[in-house]
């Protein structure tokens, strides 16, 4: 690696090993103002050049070229999709899986939850973008069935949440509370009263129980809080907070 890729700052967790992945922090990348740091957006207002810099060295540290750095156009939905290579045009989709070789599947965050997940033995990996609406519609289950339908077992999956929003800087509202109540009255355990008859929602704890209900081996936040720390993570909560007009985009990659 060079100086560039090793000012990265890239989080793992032990229940990928043997499959090389990554939260990328926002720390190493070329982008300056709100958007210091590795943005990764496409969609942001940053300027593109700068976007696609910040991928390259994203894809160096992964060790593949930067067309097989694979994104979707994410659209909160509870849709995946497979893919075997680099994409011409990027489907609307929240979850990718590949049992391909040299593809790296990213997703891109700002508060929502980004999930890593690999069936090593059967050589499947996946990835999700997972906010509260794509969580609660069922990408987590969606991106799991398209593992199995390349030969994964859901007993054998083990899944990693990325850098979220937890629940100390959750602050959602009655109708957000109502909603989840309504699916299922055991979603109560998921919030605690805040300020001014506000909830505060645990995200990555919701997230966890989807996993572990959809029957995986091993599942585990990796707990860091986006909103939390500035100097590490990107944050859309944090940044309409503090006026901003737009927010950098955080990456989380893995590949066989």
């Amino acid at each position: 690696m060079n100086a560039v890729t090793l000012s990265l700052d890239i989080l793992t967790s032990p229940l990928l090993d043997g499959v090389r992945h990554g939260f990328f922090s926002r720390r190493g990348g070329a982008s300056s103002g709100i958007f210091a740091g590795l943005n990764c957006g496409g969609g942001s207002s940053d300027q593109s050049a700068i976007v696609e810099m910040n991928r390259s060295r994203v894809a160096e540290a992964m060790g593949v070229d930067l067309h097989h750095l694979v994104t979707v156009h994410q659209t909160h939905s509870a849709d995946a999709v497979t893919v075997d290579g680099p994409l011409a045009d990027k489907p609307k989709a929240d979850g990718i899986v590949t049992a391909t070789p040299g593809v790296a599947l990213a997703v891109l965050t700002a508060d929502c939850q980004p999930v890593l997940m690999a069936d090593h033995d059967a050589g499947v990996i996946g990835a999700a973008h997972a906010g509260w609406r794509g969580a609660v519609d069922g990408v987590l289950e969606a991106t799991l069935g398209a593992m199995e339908s390349l030969g994964a077992r859901r007993d054998r999956i083990h899944a990693v949440i990325g850098p979220t929003i937890s629940q100390a800087n959750y602050e959602v509202g009655e109708e957000f509370f109502d909603r989840f109540m309504t699916e299922d009255p055991a979603n109560g355990r998921f919030f605690i009263h805040g300020a001014g008859g506000k909830f505060l929602f645990d995200l990555p704890s919701y997230g966890l129980m989807r996993l572990r209900a959809a029957g995986v081996a091993e599942a585990e936040w990796i707990g860091r809080c986006t909103y939390g720390d500035a100097d590490q993570f990107f944050s859309y909560r944090r940044s309409v907070h503090q006026g901003e007009a737009d927010y950098g985009r955080l990456i989380s990659v893995i590949r066989l």
